[in-house]
């Protein structure tokens, strides 16, 4: 795939990329043990691509950044939070089709 368009999050880019972004944001919260969360993953690329320049889609591995894991509750991976306004506005625990993410992430853009 030409030109990947998920955007890394880790505990220090945390709050200015998803808590103070103006758009929308997908955070998958996954590692790289887990099956499911590799399953989804070309989901959420290609979610990222479709929503580019209305919605921020983006990965944070729990591994490697549990804490923000810890500050947003996320027990079980894959969990998808969607932010918006700095706020968890979505929860989405498990795989799931990329109809429904999408429909998901359509309730939450502005216009």
């Amino acid at each position: 795939m030409a030109g990947n368009k998920v955007r890394e999050f880790s505990g220090s880019n945390f709050k200015t990329e998803v808590l103070q972004s103006s758009k929308p944001v997908v955070v998958d919260f996954w590692a790289a043990w887990c099956g499911p969360c590799r399953m989804i993953a070309p989901v959420v690329e290609e979610l990222a691509s479709e929503y580019e320049g209305r919605a921020i889609v983006g990965k944070l591995n729990v591994d490697e950044h549990r804490q923000v894991a810890i500050d947003y509750g996320v027990m079980s991976i894959p969990t998808l939070l969607v932010f918006k306004d700095g706020q968890v506005v979505d929860r989405i625990v498990g795989y799931r089709p990329k109809k429904e993410l999408g429909e998901i992430i359509e309730r939450h853009l502005d216009g």
